[in-house]
């Protein structure tokens, strides 16, 4: 199921207008928040409270266009659940950041890392035991889908429908490098430092452009941006919490070495999606019968 060709009602203009609308507002709103809350108030943004403003901009952004610009309102904006046909997804996008976190671990310790074991978890577990740290992180994502639908549903059930409409690889490419750049200020605050910028913000780049891969799949085939809301939140607090804390606290990995060993195992994954989706492009051309009988090859 793909919706990449959705755009406003408007037409090609309308959706072009939707797209530039959308855009001026969320980086406008999102980059001027930034800078007033760090440079002029001084708060931190390593607070998820001070993020909140900046990572529901893009829904607002949506929300605004939707309903002003394009004025298309909100059928086929991917805001029904779907549970009964997308439930593997939401499994997936539920236990996916986990499993990447494990291989993640895994690959750095083949590297020759020293990597410490999970009863290093217990410094962040509150005074749980470690073990219990996991599983309590992992019935606590689904409780943030919420939050990060503030994101979500201003890239991928709106911008990503409308750029390239048709190409559905292009638009997820562009989609990933806008959401990209759309982050680099942060790297110029306090929520992460690079030892070099230029390089740190490449290494970043690719692994959102790994990450929008993904979270543009999950979308397609489940239709629902709940799927990918939760997705983002799985990578967020299972997958980067875990390896930033593990490979990088712990075992003194660097920032881009950390988000390298993450992006990995979305580079594996995307690897995958692609052979599966070639490989049924493929059968698809040899089905379809000839008129005397024979198989189109």
């Amino acid at each position: 199921m793909s919706t990449t060709s959705e755009v406003g009602p408007g037409g090609d203009s309308g959706g072009r207008n939707g797209v530039v609308a959308f855009l001026v507002i969320c980086f406008t709103g999102s980059w001027l928040y930034l800078y007033a809350a760090h440079s002029l108030w001084g708060l931190s943004l390593v607070s998820p409270f001070v993020q909140l403003p900046f990572g529901f901009m893009p829904a607002l952004a949506a929300v605004v266009v939707r309903r002003r610009v394009t004025r298309e309102g909100f059928a086929g904006a991917g805001l029904r659940f779907r549970f009964r046909s997308a439930w593997p997804y939401y499994l997936a996008a539920w236990l996916g950041p986990l499993v990447f976190a494990a291989l993640a671990v895994g690959l750095a310790g083949a590297l020759g890392w020293r990597i410490p074991g999970p009863s290093a978890l217990a410094d962040l577990s509150g005074g749980l035991p470690a073990w219990a740290f996991v599983p309590l992180l992992m019935a606590v994502v689904p409780l943030l889908t919420p939050v990060y639908w503030g994101e979500e549903f201003g890239w991928v059930p709106f911008l990503r429908q409308r750029l390239f409409p048709g190409r559905p690889v292009r638009a997820t490419l562009a989609t990933g490098l806008i959401w990209a750049v759309w982050h680099y200020p942060l790297a110029f605050t306090d929520y992460i430092e690079f030892s070099d910028a230029p390089l740190g913000l490449a290494v970043w780049t690719v692994s959102f452009l790994f990450q929008e891969t993904l979270l543009g799949w999950l979308y397609d085939r489940s239709g629902s941006v709940w799927v990918v809301s939760l997705a983002h939140g799985g990578n967020n607090m299972v997958l980067s919490l875990l390896c930033g804390f593990l490979l990088g606290e712990r075992a003194g990995l660097g920032v881009n070495t950390v988000t390298l060993l993450t992006t990995a195992p979305m580079a594996l994954a995307c690897a995958v999606i692609a052979v599966g989706a070639r490989r049924r492009a493929s059968a698809g051309k040899v089905t379809c019968p000839r008129a005397d009988g024979r198989a189109n090859l």
